[in-house]
């Protein structure tokens, strides 16, 4: 099984950003938990970061065929990217959306709704890294 880890706008700030909703490890501690996650399960995965929605495309429309799954965390896109949400409908491998804190119970109310999320096959939330893990292991329960 190979799953691409698809991380949108903002995520390489991780441990700089908002450190009390999304804490203090920063992007390469993010990666390195997920590829020893994935080792540990036999699942190969690769990272991907970009803070440029087009960037986030090209790589959903790529993984078709390539990976067995994507696990994404589109950032703030996840609230109003229409594009990304088609690129990931248009694809035939699932995808598990991820967010760090729980979308729903944020402050900003334009957090709380995903465009993205129904197109995916679930939506993992407030975890902090392990939705990440959590994302990866129903992934790849899904293809046993």
């Amino acid at each position: 099984m190979k799953i691409l880890v698809i991380n949108g706008a903002n995520m390489n700030l991780l441990g700089k950003r908002e450190p009390d909703i999304y804490g203090r490890e920063d992007y390469a501690a993010l990666c390195a938990r997920i590829y020893a996650h994935a080792q540990s399960h036999g699942v190969a995965v690769e990272c991907f970061q970009s803070n440029h929605e087009g960037a986030i495309i090209d790589a959903i429309q790529e993984a078709d065929g390539v990976f067995d799954g994507v696990v994404i965390n589109p950032g703030a896109y996840a609230h109003y990217s229409y594009a990304i949400r088609d690129a990931i409908k248009a694809i035939t491998i699932p995808v598990v959306e991820v967010h760090i804190s729980d979308i729903e119970k944020r402050d900003e109310e334009f957090r709380h709704l995903s465009v993205t999320a129904p197109v995916c096959i679930a939506q993992i939330r407030g975890h902090g890294f392990e939705s990440y893990t959590m994302g990866i292991d129903l992934l790849a329960g899904a293809r046993q």
